[in-house]
């Protein structure tokens, strides 16, 4: 115990029956999801059993709570769970114990210590003076600039607090805007999706923990562990792609085996996102494995898109390669594409992320 009686993460380990097995493994997941070699997985471990955990802070604003539901069932494994309670999740207005002004006095105190993080949930309304959205009597856009400037970063989750979401589609009555539309000057990560997937919340707090600094990120400020690969080049669909075997209407024979959905409205070829390795609910499933197609949602304006309108591919190419494609709008820069091409372990990476999670499976 520490001098505030506090168990370290070895103690907590103990006392919630985690072996030291699980929370190696759990290393391990986390480094292939990261896309690190297996020689980074000792410094996870260190800097997880080590490190002061810093106080983190949970804005929400216009959003419908998906990203909260997310994060509510972070259970892949059990470790994941307790990485973010270990953070000291000192505010969230939807799951702390403490209302009204007692919530709000646990705000203004981590604000006034700084060093916190804070992740953002919701887009930030700033038409009509901002008061589309006020938190006792406070604007969102004037909370969330008084927490940019004391936090050591912002992660921004789920496709409203990234570009503006549902609430920013035309008209925007609200005057719906994104994290790095309304604050600048402070390191702001952009985990993007509808809703994200909590494991790269994870994934992303572990970097900062084990390393000091947030991910490397593409131009639109995702990090390349979660958004450098492109959902149909690891599409479990994919070599039926190559066959030409779509599916032409729901129901229909092809759907039931399982073929392409991409005449269908999958955006897979124009979409970055870790969902075919990473997938949902403990790795269970995602909405391809599922049977319905890609909606891009981790891309800005997602929401604009036609969803069943086939993206269109440049030029046919033979089945064992890759098919040309448009990226999507304000996708990889030349430098970010230049970054991924130098994580050769990335592929090795995810596949020893899976292997962990199917070894746990079997152990289990």
């Amino acid at each position: 115990m520490d001098e505030n009686g506090q168990g370290n993460l070895r103690d907590l380990l103990t006392q919630r029956g985690i072996s030291r097995r699980d929370f190696m493994r759990f290393c391990a997941l986390m480094a292939g999801t990261l896309a690190l070699p297996a020689s980074a997985i000792p410094k996870i471990s260190y800097a997880l059993e080590t490190v002061k955990r810093p106080p983190l802070i949970w804005l929400e604003f216009q959003d419908c709570a998906g990203c909260t539901e997310s994060l509510l069932r972070a259970n892949r494994p059990t470790v994941a769970e307790l990485v973010l309670d270990i953070l000291s999740l000192n505010y969230h207005e939807t799951i702390m114990t403490p209302s009204g002004k007692r919530a709000e006095q646990s705000l203004k105190e981590t604000m006034e210590a700084g060093g916190y993080l804070t992740v953002v949930e919701g887009s930030i309304p700033t038409g009509e003076n901002s008061f589309y959205c006020c938190i006792a009597g406070r604007s969102a856009e004037e909370i969330l600039k008084e927490a940019a400037a004391h936090t050591a970063a912002i992660i921004a989750v789920g496709a409203c607090a990234f570009y503006g979401g549902w609430p920013a589609t035309s008209p925007n009555p609200t005057g719906a805007k994104g994290v790095k539309d309304v604050v600048s000057g402070v390191p702001i990560i952009n985990l993007s999706g509808c809703p994200y997937n909590v494991d790269n919340l994870t994934a992303t707090v572990v970097h900062y923990l084990t390393f000091g600094s947030l991910p490397a990120v593409d131009d639109l400020g995702r990090p390349l562990f979660a958004y450098g690969r492109r959902i149909h080049d690891n599409c479990e669909r994919r070599g039926h792609f190559d066959a030409n075997e779509f599916v032409r209407e729901w129901g229909d024979e092809g759907h039931r085996k399982g073929w392409c959905l991409y005449q269908m409205g999958c955006k897979g070829p124009v979409a970055f996102q870790n969902c075919p390795t990473l997938r949902w609910n403990g790795g269970l499933s995602w909405p391809v494995g599922a049977g319905h197609g890609c909606i891009a949602c981790a891309a800005p304006d997602f929401w604009e898109r036609e969803p069943y309108e086939t993206v269109p591919i440049v030029g046919p190419t033979p089945p064992t390669t890759y098919p040309p494609v448009e990226e999507e709008t304000k996708g990889l820069s030349p430098a970010a594409a230049g970054v991924i091409g130098g994580l050769a372990g990335l592929a090795v990476g995810v596949a020893g992320a899976v292997a962990a999670r199917e070894l746990g499976k079997e152990r289990s």
